[in-house]
């Protein structure tokens, strides 16, 4: 059957339900209603145990592989890689601060010593490549008479004299340590934690939540004001001390659950006047959004911030469905039908409109997956699973439970009031008589001029667009968090960012210390160097002319790569005893760093370009220049794959919901008038992030695809009515005004509910929700209006006809 069919306006009005053909309607209407009780029990008791399931095992972690897009080359590379290059990929930076002082003080280095061994207990540490100056294997060399001579940078008998704090100031200026574990003013010193992906002591994949925790809890104990005096301030970064703050932050973004639910319910009642008509809509969201939790907590996901705004979603999603259906039946029920029979009017008439609306919705999450990111895929799953869930809970569920209960008689009559009100045109007429004037000529090509100039205007800002970070530090926080203000300080006061781009030097094993090896790494260091965005580069070839111009009485002239292979290996193998990681163990690996000023995407793309054509210039069968590793070689690669899944994603959701439109209204044209009003929105969208400086990244990157999915309800809603009323052989300004009058006036009482529900995500902690808060506002509210604009003044050039045979719509 149709979407709507029968005559949507007066259908018979049956008030005793005795009177009504039970066995009327199609196959699914009969047995959801005829076994309505049956219905209400079963999904009450699923509703309970998926509440006690979700109660009992629900968690919020996330994975920092999951973040990473799998099948990318420099991704690859830097997972075959990652055994030799520990220090290159998922680290936390703890910088102790002496607000009193520099590091050389005892109570400072006591506590920093306390802090040093915590951390290094603690699980989940890589303890082998931690580095601080309390360890060993940070160490100092230098050459003498009698050659070369070093050892552990903190003194072995260290007792915190002032004859051991001067010797320690001595070791760390002949380590070469200052500027990356020593600020440049000597007022703090640097932990580098280096992360395993698994914890030691469960076997699982590394509880970040609680890593962070316990990071927190020795950044509290140390912090506050000590009675000796040895407080210090402790800045932290990196991704778990990021997931961390982000959870902290979720907290009280279940706040704005809580403020969307009463948003909607305040929206809903102002509407209809009926308290248990609203609450039923709203509880029946609610449920949909327990059953994806349980659903997805069963299939072994966690809630991690980035998924976090699914429930959301869903909510909101159900919410639109459901006032559409609640409307439906209070039309009929002020007509003085049966509560019953209203509800199977209601949905023989929406059912269908409402099944392709969410199948579209799925579509836009599903088509998500095809970004090989795991963080995005997991999104696009566990929503596709609560889109599925609303099909029986606001389709089925919901009309069951109103055939219960109806709505309140009094709001009933008094919608039809304000309905007949409107049709003299005023309160609201005045707004319903302005849209029906968009299917006349004059109207329509003036609402088509100023589209086709937003679009214009939309499509020249958008070029602008950027893909990556636009703002240092960590763009998912504000930038007065703690993370960032952190981040602001250990940037300022270190000449070595955490903004590490690695090239992955790979050789035949023991090959690492040739000549030709050395020498070329040497000169791709030298090119990252005359970049803007490089503060500096590091790798072997560093170690090794500081270790040969040693040998010779420190003349500068030996201040370089000599050919000579036995002063080479020599140098290269104590140069290592002082930074092991410099290569790997069988000498098969040697990354080149470049530490970056930021992780912009220019800066990032200067980097790839430039290593990318000295790799193809200079790859061999003996050395290979491999990308990358690195915190900035990972969201150097990340970007790439953002940039390339961002037309392919829209262009795919617009295939999708344009296949669907074709299916549901078999009419080209009515498909191009649903699809048009969406295609502006995304435009202007794109425009709206280059306006607010908001980057395509992984976490605004589904918000376009997101607002395509939601945004075609509108359309199927409004051209599958004004279809079966054309069909009927209604002249088109009818047809669209009794369209606006059964679905429109809900159409923008749902888009002003959804945007005002996510809008307030825009006070969120957490900035990336807030820019996804205001970017589905924005998309929510251009979809409504558009909807009700542009699909008359569309279909004043395309459907006048819309009663001929080859314009009907699906039956």
């Amino acid at each position: 059957m149709t979407p709507g069919s029968g005559d949507i306006d007066h259908m018979p009005v049956v008030a005793d339900y005795r009177d009504f053909a039970r066995h009327s309607g199609n196959r699914l209407e009969q047995v959801i209603f005829n076994n309505r009780l049956a219905v209400a029990i079963i999904c009450t008791l699923i509703t309970l145990a998926t509440g006690l399931f979700v109660a009992a095992r629900l968690g919020v972690n996330a994975n920092f592989e999951k973040m990473l897009p799998q099948s990318h080359p420099y991704i690859q590379t830097y997972l075959a890689n990652k055994k030799d290059l520990r220090g290159l990929g998922n680290a936390v930076r703890i910088v102790v601060e002496n607000p009193q002082g520099t590091i050389f003080d005892a109570k400072y280095l006591a506590t920093l010593k306390k802090i040093s061994d915590e951390v290094y207990l603690t699980p989940g540490v890589d303890r082998s490549w931690v580095r601080s100056i309390w360890l060993p294997t940070v160490r100092w060399t230098e050459v003498t008479e009698e050659g070369y001579r070093g050892g552990p940078v903190m003194p072995a008998d260290f007792d915190g004299s002032a004859t051991a704090i001067e010797t320690l100031r001595t070791n760390v200026n002949r380590a070469g340590v200052v500027g990356s574990l020593v600020a440049s003013d000597m007022r703090s010193s640097m932990i580098f934690v280096p992360l395993l992906d698994l914890d030691p002591q469960t076997g699982k994949d590394l509880d970040y939540v609680q890593f962070a925790s316990r990071l927190e809890a020795i950044r509290a104990s140390h912090q506050r004001a000590a009675p000796d005096g040895g407080a210090v301030n402790i800045h932290v970064i990196g991704f778990a001390t990021l997931v961390g703050d982000l959870v902290a932050g979720l907290r009280q973004v279940m706040l704005f659950f809580a403020i969307s639910a009463v948003v909607a319910i305040g929206i809903l009642y102002t509407y209809t006047r009926c308290i248990r008509s609203t609450l039923l809509v709203v509880a029946c969201s609610a449920v949909a959004v327990l059953w994806q939790l349980a659903i997805v907590t069963a299939l072994g996901f966690k809630i991690d911030p980035f998924s976090v705004l699914v429930p959301f979603l869903v909510f909101a999603i159900g919410v639109s469905h459901g006032a559409q259906k609640m409307n439906g039946i209070m039309q009929d029920i002020g007509r003085g039908t049966h509560r019953i029979v209203a509800a199977r009017y209601t949905f023989r008439r929406l059912f269908l409109a409402g099944f392709t609306a969410l199948l579209a919705d799925a579509v836009g999450f599903a088509v998500l997956m095809v970004i090989d990111i795991p963080v995005i895929r997991d999104l696009a799953l566990t929503a596709s699973v609560g889109v599925a869930v609303l099909v029986a809970t606001n389709l089925l569920l919901l009309p069951v439970l109103l055939s219960f209960t109806g709505v309140n008689a009094a709001a009933a009559a008094r919608s039809l009031r304000l309905e007949a009100i409107e049709e003299t045109g005023r309160g609201l007429g005045t707004l319903w008589r302005a849209l029906d004037r968009f299917t006349e000529r004059r109207w329509a090509l003036g609402a088509l001029a100023l589209a086709l100039l937003l679009a214009v205007s939309g499509f020249v800002v958008s070029l602008n667009l950027k893909v990556g970070d636009l703002e240092p530090g960590a763009p998912e926080l504000r930038a007065d968090s703690r993370y960032n203000r952190d981040n602001a300080y250990i940037t300022s006061h270190y000449a070595l960012s955490s903004d590490v781009f690695a090239v992955i030097v790979k050789t035949p094993a023991e090959q690492c210390l040739q000549y030709k090896t050395l020498i070329l790494a040497d000169r791709l260091a030298w090119e990252l160097e005359q970049l803007p965005g490089v503060q500096a580069t590091l790798s072997l070839v560093n170690g090794v002319r500081q270790l040969t111009a040693g040998s010779y009485d420190g003349s500068p002239k030996y201040f370089t790569l000599l050919r000579n292979q036995a002063v080479l290996t020599g140098a290269a193998r104590q140069a290592s005893v002082n930074n092991p990681d410099l290569y790997n163990a069988d000498c098969s690996v040697m990354p080149v760093l470049a530490f970056l000023k930021d992780h912009k995407a220019e800066s990032l793309d200067d980097v790839v370009r430039v290593s990318e054509a000295f790799a193809n210039a200079n790859n061999d069968k003996d050395v290979r220049f491999e990308l990358a590793a690195g915190s900035a070689g990972i969201e150097a690669a990340t970007n790439i794959v953002v940039r390339q899944a961002n037309r392919t994603m829209l262009l795919s959701v617009y295939a999708a919901v344009v296949v669907l439109c074709l299916v549901a209204f078999r009419s080209w044209r009515a498909t191009v008038v649903a699809v048009v009003p969406l295609a502006l929105t995304s435009i202007l969208c794109e425009a709206l992030m280059v306006w607010l400086g908001i980057g395509v990244k992984v976490a605004t990157l589904p918000v376009v695809a997101l607002g395509v999915g939601i945004g075609v309800d509108y359309a199927l809603y409004l051209v599958s009515v004004q279809l079966v009323h054309q069909r009927a052989g209604v002249p088109l300004k009818e047809a669209y005004k009794r369209s606006v009058e059964f679905t429109g006036r809900v159409v923008g009482l749902v888009g002003v509910t959804l945007a005002v529900g996510v809008g307030v995500w825009a006070w969120s902690p957490i900035k990336f929700q807030g820019d996804m808060g205001i970017l589905l506002s924005f998309m929510f509210i251009l979809n409504m209006v558009g909807a009700l604009i542009l699909i008359p003044a569309l279909s004043h050039f395309l459907l006048n006809d819309a009663a001929q045979p080859d314009h009907q719509p699906a039956t």
